[in-house]
């Protein structure tokens, strides 16, 4: 009985000994913790959804306190947030349009097949299988990845067969983005609603043998724009959104629909019409200066 107790006594001893060491380390390699970071990590979406590029939350709120990332880094977060982050940081509120996420591809049912894929319901699986069941390299390949990496339900595919945003529920943190292996998603300004809807940057007659929605690059939305703010890189129509100012003229003399929102053929009808009586004006204007000039000589 007595070795028992013995064996009792020096356990407790040496739990205490251990406890208070225990104790004692714990306050020498204490690392202390600036509460800047708990009143950032509060800001936060807390969704952990990845789209700021650091792992979750916490590691945001690390990134923006270390200065490796900025104060708007959470795009979920939204603009009142990012103005408490920069007050905590001292800094001043960023300003700027809120920015949402875009599909640049309108083809869908529209682009051609190679074969039928019945492989793993994802996109990144898909291209893996001799680079996707699409003829078009460029296009939506519609097994929804993006929607899966949405935490918000802005993604969806749409009747189409092509992926598209709810722009009402986008907080364009861009996960979806990152999911595309296409890298098709993009951001752009939510007040602007003209979009070119294709990536496609082969030359005409490749892009119009793949889909009937493609960019061909003809560039009559370039020459139509009164504000410089279309233009061909690369093969394809690219907005200028600073020039931008929504006219949807490009939209009218699109002849294959790649730009929305997509004119109906009564509203390209009505601007042709337009612009034949504008010609016709233009030309009676010049005949009618030059048979003056020649009466006056």
């Amino acid at each position: 009985m007595g070795n028992i107790i013995a064996a009792i006594v020096v356990l407790g001893v040496l739990g205490a000994v251990f406890g208070l060491v225990l104790a004692v380390a714990s306050k020498i390699f204490e690392v202390k913790k600036d509460p800047r970071e708990e009143a950032i990590l509060s800001h936060l979406a807390g969704a952990n959804c990845g789209g700021c590029g650091y792992p979750g939350c916490a590691g945001c709120a690390a990134a923006i306190l270390a200065g490796d990332a900025p104060v708007n880094a959470c795009a979920p977060a939204g603009a009142e947030n990012a103005a408490a982050i920069a007050e905590i940081m001292g800094q001043a509120a960023p300003t700027g349009e809120r920015q949402v996420a875009f599909v640049r591809c309108n083809g869908g049912v529209n682009a051609k097949k190679r074969f039928d894929y019945v492989g793993v319901h994802d996109c990144l699986s898909a291209t893996k299988v001799a680079a996707g069941p699409l003829e078009c390299n460029f296009g939506c390949l519609g097994f929804g990845s993006c929607v899966a990496a949405c935490q918000f339900g802005a993604m969806s595919i749409g009747p189409n067969g092509a992926a598209v945003v709810d722009p009402d529920k986008c907080t364009a943190c861009m996960a979806c983005a990152n999911a595309c292996p296409r890298h098709l998603i993009t951001s752009v300004p939510v007040s602007k609603k003209v979009h070119v809807a294709c990536a496609n940057q082969d030359k005409g007659k490749a892009a119009m043998s793949v889909c009937a929605n493609a960019c061909i690059g003809c560039g009559l939305c370039q020459k139509e724009c009164k504000k410089d703010a279309i233009h061909v890189v690369n093969g394809v129509a690219v907005i200028d959104y600073e020039k931008c100012v929504g006219c949807k003229l490009c939209t009218k003399v699109c002849p294959r629909d790649a730009i929305l929102p997509v004119a109906t053929a009564e509203e390209k009808e009505k601007y042709k019409a337009i612009k034949k009586a504008q010609a016709e004006k233009a030309a009676a204007a010049k005949k009618a200066a030059e048979e003056a000039a020649a009466s006056a000589q």
